[in-house]
């Protein structure tokens, strides 16, 4: 274990005393904002009407936060440090909200909310109340990138913060039930990430309270030895700080914190001295202290602090049960109020002097709002990268090797605050070309092999790591503060981050529409590829475009989804996004050759406009169409193109319009969403009352969901992904979910009322059709070659 020398105290008694009434003020406010509604210094008894009627928020790792926030005080005073914390335990806000308050940064931010005695009744009233605040780190939260309201992702976002900040130290505590989920579990091995040159460093603080809601935690209860083995393993070099006396524990923290910001700063000074940029042993602590520390020891017969009763609120009844009352009252006197604020209610010159001051101060540092930060990317002209499309149809190219062209210069221009995410899929994703600007960020062990093609580097740029959870939590980091990114991963397995982009969309919408004070940040941008219809080897688990449902539920503030049909309209695109602030865009382009339809002016003009009528493609100039023919994803267009040319030739008088959809939520209403189009707009692309034959990436539920306010959506019948899948030809595959040539002729055929009886021959060859191409993939395992290389012919 590592050791550190206590025999000689760091803290004179003098800042002990005062540290531990700075600590005590913290324990205070904490403690009143779960209890109290009024008399927020008790300068009265305390009384029934002064409790809230409803008590909710969480006691348990408030006094262990709290201790670590005065202690990274006094080093930040002490060293000029600048801190960003992050808390991971669960509804762990009141000591955060605490440390803001106290360090006057609070009440700058929300004036109400002033440095006295009316300004505390109403921060404590505010706390887990209707209209108020929540009991995480909301975006309410000054200093705050981090709301914990889901547990596991604290680690990395610590971790996302750090990159290109040479400067900053990201503490973060992590709690020992969050340490039991999968994403803080991969979250560890961040270290081997974190270049010492150019990175900034994240000090974890592992903090063993013992328990959960109602049963204990696991870390808290394997051997010391085990623990000591397990982060090691890990990476890291522990330090531990155990006890339960104030007194002892000041002492130990105070002296083990130090040596770590010495030891940190020792091994950044090495590399940037050198040159040398190695894996480290990054120090950690782990906090072993009693859950609900300083609180009640007992509380009707049951042990309180120490146990999981200290978890949420320790005595629940204080309002109704006079003996409980008085059991608050003396918890909360023991902190003694009367000599940490002043006669107005502000917090005693002598404790205000233990505070950094301005930026310096952690709930007014400017990473933690990083828009303050942020600056514009140096963009390359995306036009300059643009295929030569040909004719409409008549080119496959890889859209995504296109678009790696593309982010290679991005790259190559934003070295300090670009980067790209990816669960081991860059190459794969056909986004190699992002390699000649930089290769992947590796700091473990190198084999001779890696040079072969490895891409692997300690100055790369390009974060690859086998778990979707942990490179989201680093983006997530990263943009919160000010930085920019690109995050590429397989479409059936984007639903790993499911939760995560959910959590991420609540605090933009959150930050975004009620918090004027927190700068617009970078976007998250998500590119799914490799995508359900060209699943040929994968089969059926790798065939799931749902993650576009999650998306809509979310607010429309937030959420963009785009669906460019080629290469040129991803550039598009993908320009649009990365200049983009508080959203996640959502971009859907494959991997695969597809066919290029419009060339780089069109494609500017058709993005920009987000659905359009491809007039090329249609044969109802000047009349009103028979049928429409909608698609939206890359494969739902050729087939429908493909379609169209099949009527073409059969129908050669039949009225076809043709209509694309890069933009999805261009098929709202314009009172739902602020891309959609007006009634107006869509009737003149869909018409009011002619059949719509719409052709769509995912599953067909979603357009109906977008379009059900529509006047003409009684006529609208889409195709989409059915659940049916396995090792398929990718005609065969679109051929048993319906969203192929044939099917969508056929559908055309019996949707056009001049086609009753006219069409019978035609879909009669049409079955036969997709019989014999059945067959035929069966038996060759492959699809014919008229249908592997098509081609529009108009």
């Amino acid at each position: 274990m590592a050791e550190i020398n206590t025999q000689n105290p760091v803290l004179d008694a003098e800042t002990l005393r005062k540290m531990d009434r700075y600590w005590n003020a913290c324990n205070y406010l904490a403690a009143g904002m779960i209890y109290l509604r009024d008399n927020p210094l008790l300068r009265e008894p305390l009384k029934p009407e002064h409790i809230k009627r409803r008590l909710l928020g969480h006691w348990g790792s408030d006094p262990g936060q709290s201790f670590l926030l005065v202690h990274l005080n006094r080093l930040i005073r002490k060293l000029d440090l600048n801190v960003v914390y992050i808390a991971g335990p669960g509804h762990g806000a009141p000591a955060t909200l605490a440390s803001s308050y106290l360090e006057g940064h609070y009440s700058e931010i929300y004036p109400d909310r002033s440095e006295d005695e009316a300004g505390m009744r109403r921060f404590f009233r505010q706390f887990s109340f209707p209209g108020g605040i929540g009991s995480h780190c909301t975006p309410e939260t000054p200093g705050s990138i981090h709301e914990g309201g889901e547990l596991g992702y604290s680690l990395s976002h610590g971790y996302g913060a750090a990159f290109d900040n040479p400067d900053l130290i990201v503490t973060v505590m992590v709690g020992d039930g969050e340490a039991e989920t999968g994403p803080l579990a991969t979250s560890w091995h961040s270290n081997k990430f974190l270049n010492p040159i150019r990175d900034g460093a994240v000090l974890p603080v592992l903090h063993l309270n013992g328990y959960k809601i109602a049963n204990p935690t696991i870390l808290a209860r394997i051997p010391h030895e085990e623990l000591e083995a397990l982060l090691t393993g890990y990476g890291h070099k522990p330090y531990f700080v155990e006890g339960d006396e104030p007194e002892a524990m000041h002492q130990k923290m105070a002296a083990t914190l130090e040596h770590c910001i010495g030891e940190i700063r020792a091994i950044q000074q090495q590399a940037r001295a050198s040159g040398r940029a190695e894996r480290p042993r990054w120090p950690m602590i782990v906090l072993r202290s009693p859950k609900g520390w300083t609180g009640p020891k007992e509380v009707d017969g049951h042990r309180v602090e120490g146990s999981w009763r200290a978890h949420q609120v320790p005595i629940p009844d204080p309002a109704t049960n006079e003996k409980n009352l008085k059991v608050l009252e003396g918890w909360l006197r023991r902190y003694r109020p009367e000599d940490l604020f002043d006669e107005h209610g502000r917090l005693v010159a002598e404790l205000r002097e233990l505070a950094p001051s301005g930026s310096r101060r952690i709930s007014a540092n400017p990473h933690a709002n990083g828009g303050l930060l942020c600056k514009a990317l140096d963009m390359p002209e995306f036009r300059e990268y643009g295929v030569d499309a040909g004719a409409p149809g008549s080119t496959y190219v890889s859209p995504t090797d296109v678009l790696g062209k593309f982010l290679c210069e991005v790259m190559r221009r934003n070295m300090s605050d670009f980067r790209v995410f990816g669960p081991d899929e860059t190459a794969s994703n056909r986004l190699t070309a992002i390699y000649e600007a930089s290769e992947k960020t590796w700091l473990a062990d190198f084999e001779p092999s890696d040079e072969d093609g490895g891409e692997l580097s300690v100055d790369g740029r390009v974060m690859e790591m086998l778990s979707e959870h942990t490179l989201e939590g680093w983006f997530e980091g990263y943009v919160l503060t000010g930085r920019h990114g690109l995050f590429a991963t397989y479409e059936a397995f984007v639903h790993v981050i499911d939760s995560m982009f959910n959590q991420h969309a609540k605090w933009l919408e959150k930050a975004k529409l009620e918090l004027r004070w927190r700068q617009p940040v970078p976007s998250i941008n998500l590119l799914i590829t490799s995508l359900v219809w060209r699943q040929d080897h994968n089969g059926f688990t790798h065939q799931d475009p749902g993650f576009l449902d999650v998306v809509t539920n979310k607010s429309p503030n937030v959420v963009r989804i785009y669906l460019p049909p080629d290469a040129n309209c991803l550039l598009s695109v993908a320009d649009h996004c990365l200049r983009s602030r508080d959203y996640v865009n959502v971009i859907v382009a494959d991997k695969q050759p597809h066919l290029q339809y419009l060339d780089m002016a069109a494609a500017v003009t058709h993005c920009t406009k987000g659905i359009g009528i491809w007039d090329w493609a249609s044969t109802d100039q000047g009349a009103e169409p028979d049928v429409v023919m909608a698609c939206a994803g890359d494969i739902p267009t050729m087939e429908s193109l493909a379609a169209v040319q099949i009527l073409r030739e059969k129908f050669p008088s039949l009225k076809i319009r043709f209509v694309n959809v890069v933009d999805l939520f261009r098929l709202m209403p314009d009172t739902e969403h602020p891309h959609g189009l007006s009634d107006r707009d869509f009737d003149s692309l869909f018409t009011r009352d002619k059949p719509v034959i719409f052709n769509f990436h995912s599953y067909s539920s979603l357009v109906h969901k977008l379009t059900y306010r529509r006047a003409n959506h009684d006529n609208l019948h889409v195709h989409g992904y059915h659940e049916k899948g396995n090792i398929n030809t990718p005609l065969e595959l679109a051929i048993i979910n319906q969203v192929d040539r044939f099917s969508l002729a056929i559908d055309a055929i019996d949707r056009v009322p001049g086609l009753r009886g006219v069409g019978d021959h035609a879909k009669e060859w049409l079955r036969d059709q997709i019989i014999e191409h059945v067959a035929y993939a069966h038996a060759e395992g492959i699809d014919r070659e008229e249908i592997r290389n098509w081609t529009w012919t108009g």
